[in-house]
């Protein structure tokens, strides 16, 4: 699915699962700050990047699907 990219949050919850597991770094927000990084041209991060942003920490914080 990487070749293509959608302007939508299913989209980009896939994309950043992805990169999520590949940066080593301890601190959550700095972590989610170099995800959104490797993923600056992604369609809905660069349309909404409010609810990327939301959308990353209920992923990480809420669900806690990485900790």
């Amino acid at each position: 699915m990487n070749d293509k990219l959608y302007d939508n949050a299913d989209s980009f919850a896939i994309s950043f699962d992805e990169v999520w597991e590949n940066i080593d770094c301890e601190d959550s927000q700095l972590k989610i700050d170099k995800v959104f990084e490797f993923l600056a041209d992604h369609p809905f991060l660069v349309s909404n990047p409010e609810n990327a942003r939301k959308l990353a920490e209920f992923r990480i914080f809420s669900l806690k699907k990485f900790q």
